[in-house]
């Protein structure tokens, strides 16, 4: 055990990282078992494609709204609570979904525990925690701890789907349950403390550690020359663009690769494939937003994956979706963490759980909106094409408001260097 040192980047903090990755691999699962277990849930309730995705949506709904919730709790009261409340309410919400006799009630059981009361507590909060307690290496402790959602996507899909196959969606969810229990409530127990003040002042980008560019002399109140609302407003509308188009592969590769007559192992795979180059893709991004920033990291990766999702509509063969599927994850992994790190560069420390928590909220809301719209586009066109193409539009949104930010900020630095 290491001993408690309150100073950024100290071994107690890289301890604290270790046990955040831990428990956002394990809190994951409430993301990507509704993934797998989709086609069988459509056909235990009898339901269309569009109503199967609609736990799915609500899931990410209720995770979004409850990031917020808990990112509040974290700022008054710290880490802990939120997260031995979300592991007890997670572990419950699998346990009470597995005796769902109709869609509804397993949609109740997603949206409500799982999602807003679950695992919430281990995504936003999570990564706001960590990164008050580095500095020198911020960007790469952001996304250590963010690539635990891609550990989970790697790990669960493939566990999950053997669960199913042998077991049938009811045991393995029953299984999942009592595992988050007697796991997370443990090692959540572990993050009692809290750093020190002088841990969490703003850091500028490392690329930009020169004069503040983050307000001018002339009004501190402004951020990139902006109202700080229409700021956060504006990064909330782009990680929802982003997460639309990233949802299409995401949340459909399954069914999409049952469709195309591959089987749902065969997508399973593909999935935990697509999520395991994600997480080195976020590892990566780490190190190139120490370098260069959120905005330009986040701009780069999403262009890379506007690229993937084309690559999507040309090719349907089983090896070229193996392929695609690697190059999607490696394109869009350090996407999401990219926000955390923006937001902690652009605005104060107080309340930084909040407000990453606003900007990954939108991320989830996302891709709760692809997640449904795919599958309601699917219904009533017959094929997926459609929906990939939906996907790059969104794409594109989210391109043009990074775009306009980050020349926003390039000026913001050129006007303080003059002055």
């Amino acid at each position: 055990m290491f001993t408690f040192d309150p100073r950024p980047d100290s071994p107690y903090a890289w301890f604290r990282l270790t046990i955040a990755l831990c428990l956002m691999t394990f809190g994951g699962v409430g993301m990507y078992a509704i993934v797998v277990v989709l086609p069988q849930v459509q056909t235990d309730f009898g339901v269309t494609r569009s109503g199967a995705s609609f736990p799915y949506t609500m899931t990410m709904i209720g995770f979004a709204i409850g990031g917020i919730i808990m990112g509040r709790l974290a700022d008054r009261f710290g880490i802990r609570l939120p997260l031995l409340f979300g592991s007890v309410m997670l572990g419950l919400g699998f346990i009470l979904a597995s005796f769902a006799a109709s869609l509804w009630p397993f949609v109740l059981a997603q949206g409500i525990m799982i999602g807003l009361l679950g695992s919430s507590a281990t995504f936003g909060p999570l990564m706001a925690d960590s990164s008050f307690w580095f500095e020198k290496r911020r960007g790469v402790a952001v996304a250590i701890c963010a690539s635990g959602n891609y550990l989970a996507g790697t790990v669960w899909p493939p566990i999950i789907e053997w669960g199913m196959r042998h077991h049938g969606w009811r045991a393995t969810y029953m299984a999942i349950g009592i595992f988050v229990l007697l796991t997370m409530v443990p090692l959540s127990a572990l993050m009692r403390r809290r750093p020190i003040e002088a841990s969490i002042s703003p850091q500028p980008a490392a690329s930009d550690a020169s004069p503040d560019v983050k307000v001018s002399a002339a009004n501190a109140d402004l951020i990139l020359g902006m109202q700080p609302n229409w700021v956060m407003a504006m990064i909330c509308v782009a990680g929802i663009a982003c997460c639309v188009a990233m949802s299409m592969p995401q949340v459909h590769i399954v069914a999409y690769c049952g469709d195309l007559g591959f089987g749902a192992a065969r997508g399973a795979q593909m999935l935990s494939l697509m999520l395991a180059c994600g997480v080195v893709s976020r590892l990566i991004s780490g190190v190139i937003s120490d370098r260069i920033g959120g905005l330009k990291t986040l701009l780069l990766g999403s262009v890379l994956q506007g690229i993937a999702l084309l690559l999507f509509l040309p090719f349907d063969g089983l090896v070229s979706l193996y392929v695609i599927s690697a190059l999607f994850g490696l394109f869009q992994g350090g996407i999401v963490p990219a926000y955390a790190i923006i937001v902690r560069e652009l605005f104060p420390p107080q309340g930084a759980a909040t407000r990453v928590s606003m900007a990954l909220m939108s991320t989830l809301l996302g891709m709760a909106l692809g997640g449904w719209l795919s599958g309601k586009i699917f219904d009533l066109s017959g094929s997926y094409t459609a929906a990939f193409i939906n996907g790059i539009g969104w794409n594109l949104l989210n391109v043009s408001i990074i775009s306009f930010l980050l020349i926003r900020y390039r000026r913001q630095k050129a006007s303080v260097i003059r002055h």
